[in-house]
């Protein structure tokens, strides 16, 4: 029998290649958590019927059609939103249209930098070979490490403070802070964790990055191991990318062959190794202590904080927790003096942003934009503007969690002052875009559905207000226009007040920037309601 931190692997080979109830898992290991995932096959004809995205850009391309064409059940964002639209079937990811015809794609390469600006993550993940070992080490590959393991890990800390790289998975925490914190932490082993649950819908960089430059993230992850005194590592990837699980998977085989991990790396005295571990789809898992609690076989629920997971993290030991584009930017900047990373920026700002970019947009995918670049430079400048014949009405920033940004709110620049300056703010790095066909009442019904299904549930505040959002937004609640307005907005202030996690608290963003950006189609919405069940489908 697995033990606690062994179960969901286990759990993966029963429910995807020996089919059988989920009930029967659970007697065996007797965990709560095992019905807390989507991909955890609950009979053998769920293990082998396909899953659809109906995300919402994939939504956009006929995804309700799609499943009802493949008999399929319905599935988050997948994070294909520039492939659209993904179908995950016994380990194979497939794009389809639809009408039902499908092809195994390969992850696509980001698109040039159109004005020749310097990328940092980017910088060689177009080089021919970069996802082997040989072709990494070719074209810089851990050189940053071996510049780290001639510094005190005290100095390495400090040149990635200097440089002012921060956390890109959303929330922008100083990394060079979140490191010493580690070191300083007493407990052994130390723990270095790369959170790459890729879930908030629109999102779809870190699959780009592990896809086509896996070791960035893993020399990332030895450089932190060094300068914090961790010994032992994981990776938590989201279930949804089975390809980008084999890649990984060879490359950690090929770093340790090569003296890359395991012991005496590199011929120094740091010892680390790195283990991969696979999510089983619940978007709460972004979330770094529900992630920690997936990790070791818990209920995935968030944890109550302080504890900090520096401190308190995987098994309680001192743990630092990085995003796949945080740690893919380490060995760069430990290439350079930290004031080049600084200076990629724009107005002041420190460094890049890497913005996966879907939806009505002309050229969609992953754009390495200079922080404090301006928004429309990016969506008309470098991704070509909006489809042939129409214009753009809104985009949604930080994937979902962001909210909606439509007007003169699309005059700001990419970095958190400005965002947060109209409401928004920039997070993981995801912008999907609507022209003027689509009703933004129903993206956003479309969205609370999704922030309602996410929920996990712990907190009161998140798991009824999502769904009483939803069901405003879906055509209930009060009749009169006042008190339904008044209602929303008192559900979103109480939620971003009282909940748990940032799931609870971002969700209100979406009702939030509808009613301000949108009150004309609100207002028809609630104009139409009398006499119907329903506002949208």
């Amino acid at each position: 029998m697995p033990g606690r931190a062994g179960f969901r692997p286990w759990s993966h080979h029963v429910c995807t290649h020996r089919p059988r109830p989920v009930r029967a898992v659970a007697r065996r290991a007797r965990p709560a958590a095992v019905t807390f995932y989507h991909h955890l096959a609950r009979s053998a004809d769920a293990a082998q019927s396909p899953r659809v995205c109906t995300g919402p850009v994939c939504a956009l391309h006929g995804a309700e059609a799609l499943c009802a064409t493949l008999n399929a059940a319905p599935m988050p964002c997948a994070g294909r939103c520039d492939q659209p639209i993904p179908v995950l079937h016994q380990e194979q990811l497939w794009t389809a249209a639809a009408d039902g015809t499908r092809a195994i794609q390969p992850s696509p390469l980001p698109p040039p930098n159109p004005v020749g600006g310097e990328e940092c993550v980017f910088a060689h993940l177009r080089t021919p070979g970069r996802a082997s070992l040989d072709g990494y080490r070719r074209s810089g590959g851990y050189q940053g490490l071996a510049r780290a393991l001639e510094m005190a890990p005290a100095q390495v800390i400090e040149h990635i403070r200097e440089a002012k790289l921060a956390g890109r998975g959303g929330a922008g925490f100083p990394t060079g802070l979140k490191w010493q914190a580690v070191a300083d932490a007493p407990g052994a082993p130390k723990v270095v964790v790369c959170n790459a649950d890729e879930g908030e819908p629109g999102c779809f960089k870190d699959r780009t990055l592990l896809d086509h430059d896996p070791y960035a993230v893993v020399e990332g992850m030895t450089i932190a191991a060094y300068a914090t005194g961790a010994a032992l590592g994981f990776i938590y990837l989201r279930y949804e990318y089975p390809e980008t699980f084999f890649t990984l998977a060879q490359a950690l085989d090929d770093a340790r062959a090569a003296g890359c991990l395991g012991d005496h790396i590199l011929g120094s005295d740091l010892c680390f190794d790195v283990h991969l571990r696979r999510g089983a789809g619940a978007y709460i898992c972004g979330e770094e202590t529900a992630l920690l609690n997936s990790l070791e076989g818990k209920h995935p629920f968030p944890r109550n904080r302080p504890p900090y997971p520096v401190t308190h993290g995987f098994n309680n030991l001192p743990t630092a927790v990085n995003n796949v584009e945080t740690l893919a930017a380490v060995a760069p900047i430990l290439r350079h003096e930290p004031g080049w990373y600084h200076n990629l920026g724009r107005g002041g700002h420190a460094g890049t942003k890497v913005i996966s970019l879907s939806g009505d947009i002309a050229r969609p995918g992953n754009y390495e934009a200079p922080l404090g670049l301006p928004l429309t430079e990016l969506l008309y400048g470098w991704a070509g503007g909006p489809l042939p014949g129409h214009t753009i009405q809104a985009v949604t920033m930080a994937g979902l969690s962001g909210g909606f940004l439509a007007g003169d709110d699309l005059n700001v620049t990419l970095d958190e002052p400005s965002l947060r300056a109209k409401g928004a703010f920039l997070g993981a790095g995801g912008i999907m875009v609507f022209d003027e066909r689509r009703d933004m009442v129903q993206i956003a019904a479309q969205a609370m559905r999704f922030f309602a299904h996410e929920s996990c549930g712990k907190c009161f505040p998140c798991r009824i207000g999502t769904q009483r959002l939803r069901e405003r937004l879906e055509g209930g609640g009060p009749d009169a226009p006042d008190l339904w307005l008044a209602e929303v907005q008192d559900v979103g202030r109480t939620m971003q007040a009282l909940s748990a996690c940032g799931l609870g608290t971002a969700a209100p963003n979406i009702t939030a920037s509808l009613l301000r950006c949108f009150p004309d189609q609100v207002a028809r919405h609630l104009a139409a309601r009398q006499g119907e069940t329903t506002w949208t489908s």
